[in-house]
């Protein structure tokens, strides 16, 4: 089980920095976006709906990972 409960820290951690270094590219396009009407520039709204998708899919698996960690651990202080 410790193992278990490991490799699940160490994927939730991945998955965190993953998400922070995801979420900065987002702020850039962001602010990159500022200046633009949307659909004006098709292929460049294009890359901000995926990189919007992306963010958005990979917050949902981090948080599944962060709450795989907080089960495990519940589970662990029950026995």
């Amino acid at each position: 089980m410790s193992e278990e409960n490991g490799s699940a820290q160490a994927r939730f951690q991945t998955h965190a920095i993953v998400e922070v270094v995801l979420l900065l590219v987002l702020l850039a396009y962001m602010a990159l976006a500022q200046s633009r009407i949307v659909g004006e520039d098709f292929s460049f709204t294009l890359v901000g709906a995926a990189l919007m998708a992306l963010v958005t899919y990979w917050t949902l698996n981090t948080l599944r990972d962060g709450l795989e960690v907080i089960a495990d651990r519940f589970a662990r202080s029950k026995h």
